[in-house]
């Protein structure tokens, strides 16, 4: 059942559940600081309206940076801001940033270790019909590598505006990765959200298996244990909206009830979310895993349900993974 603790959206499984962007929450958060904090500036490669910040570029003029289809000096000048106490967030599409200008991530922002908040927008499959050239399935694995860098999937509108809120107060670097269409509103603003935290978003006193999920990916996760209940199968859904750094001692502490683990993300298999848990899991205690997610290929055009079916990522492919790894108990 839903964890109650979390004031979650009750509604979630409603055919008129609301459905909200998670590039609003972007908009709303940015303005909401830029109104409490001159530091706040906002630059962008060429998408102000594709990612929604065209808000904050009419509202204050002065602090918005258009800095043309060139991902690589828009690093350069935010670092440059960073270093000289501002508080720098750019936004464009994941493919492009982090995709184009990792090398300058890396150096620029991470080894000076200046506070630069990068937003990698219209990320993994869900990006829909702009196809493989714009899914970005890999920028997890990207940045979750780089020394000094934080990373966030928020699973809805509502956390995204507390992610963002929250990398705002923080002197780190950090990546949060958002998808293009609109998801159901699986949190509220009464929902806890911080830093390094995970939460059990679904909850049995005897799982099965602990589903482990990040981003909007979470509501798939949340209809899968409703389906594999009404078959008496037990399980939990573990949501974790910081990837880096993981909340190990809550992973860890569910791998001892559950003694299993499916793990979900719209991103490759290898070196995401799944990485993560497993390189822990694997220091600190071994257990069967099955990975949900994009083995290996690139995306390509179509509407998001039909990619995540075409993908295995659906309902039924989740249910299907939590039998698989239950087997290998």
């Amino acid at each position: 059942m839903l964890n109650e603790k979390l004031q979650l959206n009750q509604e979630i499984f409603a055919e008129t559940t609301e459905m909200v962007s998670i590039r609003d929450g972007l908009q709303d958060a940015l303005l909401e600081l830029g109104e409490k904090n001159k530091d706040i500036v906002v630059l962008t490669a060429d998408l102000r309206d594709s990612v929604n910040i065209g808000e904050f570029a009419k509202r204050f003029p002065e602090r918005f940076f258009e800095c043309g289809v060139a991902e690589q000096n828009m690093v350069g000048v935010a670092s440059g801001l960073a270093a000289s106490g501002k508080i720098p967030f750019i936004a464009s599409y994941a493919v492009f940033s982090p995709g184009r200008n990792w090398e300058q991530i890396r150096t620029t922002v991470c080894y000076n270790n200046v506070p630069v908040k990068i937003i990698g927008a219209h990320a993994g499959l869900m990006t829909g019909p702009d196809g493989a050239t714009h899914q970005a399935l890999e920028d997890i694995a990207l940045m979750r590598t780089l020394p000094n860098m934080t990373v966030f999937t928020p699973c809805d509108y509502n956390e995204t505006v507390k992610v963002i809120g929250a990398i705002a107060q923080t002197r780190d670097p950090a990546y949060v990765r958002l998808v293009r269409p609109k998801t159901p509103r699986i949190t509220t603003q009464a929902t806890p959200f911080d830093i390094g935290r995970a939460y059990v978003v679904w909850e049995h006193e005897s799982p099965v298996t602990s589903i482990i999920v990040s981003g909007p990916m979470v509501y798939y996760a949340l209809c899968a244990a409703r389906s594999l209940a009404s078959e008496n199968i037990f399980t939990e859904v573990l949501h974790i909206p910081t990837i880096k750094p993981l909340d190990a001692k809550t992973v860890i502490d569910h791998g001892h009830v559950s003694r299993a683990f499916v793990i979900l993300e719209d991103h490759q298999v290898s070196g995401g979310l799944g990485g993560a848990v497993s390189e822990l899991c694997a220091r600190e205690y071994p257990l069967p895993i099955e990975f949900v997610g994009v083995q290996d290929r690139f995306g390509e055009s179509g509407k998001p349900e039909e990619l995540l079916d075409k993908y295995g990522l659906h309902t039924e492919d989740i249910a299907e993974a939590v039998k698989r790894v239950i087997k290998r108990k």
